[in-house]
């Protein structure tokens, strides 16, 4: 399968090519050429597989030709070994048509983990297929859960250095010290002075420098990376097969700021899931949920909330989406990106937008309304959610009515996670798993740096360097 930038003007590539290269040369996103598609039938018979034996069976397709279909298998069986539950994505009901899938059983507790621990052993693979000598740089950002989830899937592999940019003070205690606490030699944390937008404008930016890229072997974990999405898709048929829904409509709430997570459910949805209808939910960081209501996106300040791994403003995978309401145009994306870029909005003709709608639909919940669904949810269910998960519920509840099928909301971190927000709602404090128990004793280990590309490419080839030297 060869794989398209969402621009146009960067060539075609195969998997092995687009994992290692993350962002397209022309700036865009890859995409599939084609997205295979599942009949009913076939959508019947995932129920009867394991969680890994459904994800060769879904993402088989992605990498044809590039991995042998045993080797696949292999590498998925590994992945997820070390998940604390033997269903991986389990589903809990909270009430008649309302459904939880829990995505939080992976090594970092955060739905990060599903795809991650893919990518990791992918980026082994394809290396391993290379001269001994090839090496990666990969630099991601994180509004608090894809670090520790990529520092996790790729510490201590010989053959990658790991650069993990936070914006200081605006992710949890817990989910930076599984950050900063990973002793591995491998692994680098540069803190941020700013937002998670701006974390991730100077990981476009690395990317987009011809000469630090070459330089450097730049390769990325976050959801540009088309590798990112392929591996969440599997959950969404996980969850369908499990409720029986190969023929009979469902949906799905989606906690979502990056609007990675709930793009995976639009793929599920071209390859053939019958999906109703995609809730995105969001904190008052809702650029989204504003754009459904309006058709303009348009950025404003980044506001601090209790459920920081949503507090953006720049939600890059929405290209993708946008990429097929424009008419898979590369050109007009192109266009409408530089646009947005410089002014901070853009706008869709009302064809577009309408086309959206026909799937998509948002929902925000401000710090007061986290908390009283969190309050609320766990009397009435006895459920302990963090602030993110509590917002896909509370979306899924008020677009329950509207309608047909059953509606799962995704749990996408433990709540022990975000333990001061859960406390201030329940008057519960959750644990670590007895893994983690130690967490807040670990040594840290992190740079501060300034919101400036210089800088942080600096540092980069420093610890480059001093590691090259070792």
């Amino acid at each position: 399968m060869d794989y398209i930038s969402t621009r146009g003007q960067a060539p075609a590539l195969p998997f092995d090519e687009v994992l290692l290269t993350g962002l397209a040369r022309d700036g865009g996103l890859y995409l599939p050429g084609t997205w295979p598609r599942f009949s009913p039938e076939e959508i019947r018979g995932f129920a009867r597989l394991s969680y890994p034996a459904l994800a060769e069976r879904v993402l088989a397709p992605f990498v044809e030709g590039v991995i042998p279909g045993p080797r696949f298998a292999e590498i998925l069986e590994v992945a997820y070994a070390g998940f604390g539950h033997a269903a991986v994505a389990p589903l809990r009901q909270l009430d008649r048509r309302l459904w939880l899938q829990e995505l939080f059983h992976g090594p970092t507790l955060a739905f990060k983990d599903y795809a991650l621990q893919v990518v990791g052993r992918l980026f082994d693979e394809v290396l391993a297929a290379r001269s001994r000598d090839h090496k990666i740089t990969i630099v991601g950002a994180t509004s608090g859960d894809t670090g520790s989830a990529a520092i996790e899937a790729c510490r201590d592999r010989e053959r990658i250095e790991v650069f993990i940019l936070h914006p200081k003070g605006r992710v949890s205690e817990v989910q930076r010290r599984q950050m900063t606490t990973v002793a591995s030699a491998n692994v680098h944390n540069l803190a941020i002075e700013g937002s998670f937008d701006d974390c991730q404008d100077l990981v476009k930016a690395m990317f987009n420098d011809p000469a630090f890229r070459e330089e450097t072997a730049l390769a990325g974990v976050n959801s540009i990376n088309c590798a990112r999405i392929l591996g969440q898709i599997v959950y969404y048929f996980a969850a369908a097969a499990a409720l029986g829904a190969a023929e009979r409509r469902l949906s799905f709430a989606v906690p979502t700021g990056n609007f990675g997570n709930v793009y995976a459910g639009y793929a599920a949805r071209r390859m053939g899931l019958p999906i109703e209808r995609l809730i995105v939910a969001s904190n008052v960081n809702d650029i989204l949920t504003r754009f459904f209501e309006s058709g303009a996106m348009v950025t404003d300040e980044v506001r601090a909330t209790c459920s920081p791994s949503m507090d953006i403003q720049i939600s890059s995978n929405f290209e993708r989406l946008l990429y097929d309401l424009l008419g898979q145009d590369g050109r007009a994306v192109a266009e409408t990106m530089t646009r947005f870029r410089a002014s901070g909005r853009f706008e869709l003709d009302r064809a577009a937008w309408q086309a959206a709608l026909a799937l998509f639909s948002g929902y925000r919940l401000d710090d007061a309304g986290t908390l009283a669904a969190i309050e609320g949810i766990h009397r009435t269910t006895g459920e302990l959610l963090d602030p993110h998960s509590a917002i896909g519920v509370a979306a899924a509840e008020a677009q329950l009515d509207a309608l047909e099928g059953p509606v799962v909301a995704l749990a996408t971190a433990h709540p022990a996670k975000f333990p001061d927000a859960v406390e201030r709602a329940t008057g519960v404090r959750p644990q670590l798993p007895p893994r983690l128990a130690d967490l807040y004793e670990r040594e840290e280990r992190l740079q501060v740096l300034p919101n400036d590309l210089a800088a942080v490419q600096e540092a980069v080839r420093r610890t480059r360097d001093l590691r090259g030297a070792a």
